[in-house]
């Protein structure tokens, strides 16, 4: 019996749909529920798998699919950044309905699913974290200024993991403000690594007179 070119183009539209879902569902909303993100992965995965189905040459398609990741890479939301991690998973969702397309209307069916669940097995590695320790960087504002010096490097990580709890493991001066008597740092912590306890002995004696007390503001990411 043969199979309509509209059947298989819904056959191949639903497949292309199931494994962003399990990208999109599955791997990315547990860890970033954004909605508008989700909504624009999905759409872009429909949207360009409906583009790469006009194309009935294999030749027009790789062209078409160049085209459409020539024109991303050059696509701002005006709006607001997008960060690094989500533009990964737009080039992703673009992508993969690219492939999809080129290798199910060439009758590549076991090397187009083997291609997707390679992707889902990469993206659900790296999303597990395993066999990586990353570590988190966050700006503050700091206000003892007298401890952002070369010599007193031991002091400050030790004030900063005090007031934040944050395991800090490295700090780097952005900008020094002796005018306000504050510092603007960049932190970096072990995001797997514990919180760290109060230490009663970095208490400051400047604690009975609170309005004195100094602060630290985290302002960044």
């Amino acid at each position: 019996m043969v199979i309509s070119d509209s059947v298989l183009f819904v056959a191949g539209m639903v497949i292309n749909l199931i494994f962003s879902l399990i990208i999109v569902r599955g791997i990315y909303y547990p860890h970033r529920r954004a909605q508008d993100y989700v909504f624009t992965f999905m759409a872009f995965s429909v949207v360009v798998y409906l583009i790469m189905g006009l194309f009935t040459s294999v030749e027009l398609s790789i062209g078409a699919g160049f085209g459409l990741f020539a024109l991303f890479s050059v696509l701002r939301y005006r709006t607001d950044t997008v960060p690094i991690r989500e533009m990964t998973y737009l080039f992703v969702i673009i992508a993969l309905p690219i492939l999809n397309s080129i290798l199910f209307g060439s009758g590549q069916y076991v090397n187009m699913v083997l291609s997707n669940l390679m992707i889902i097995l990469v993206l659900w590695i790296l999303e597990k974290k395993w066999g990586f320790r990353y570590e988190q960087c966050k700006l503050v504002r700091y206000e003892r200024i007298e401890l952002v010096r070369a010599d007193m490097r031991d002091e400050l990580i030790a004030d900063i993991r005090d007031r934040t709890g944050l395991p800090v493991t490295k700090v780097e001066v952005i900008e020094m403000d002796y005018l306000r008597d504050s510092a603007d740092l960049m932190i970096s912590y072990d995001e797997n690594a514990p919180l760290v306890p109060k230490d009663p002995s970095l208490v400051s004696p400047l604690q009975n007179n609170p309005d004195q007390l100094p602060s630290i503001g985290i302002t960044g990411q």
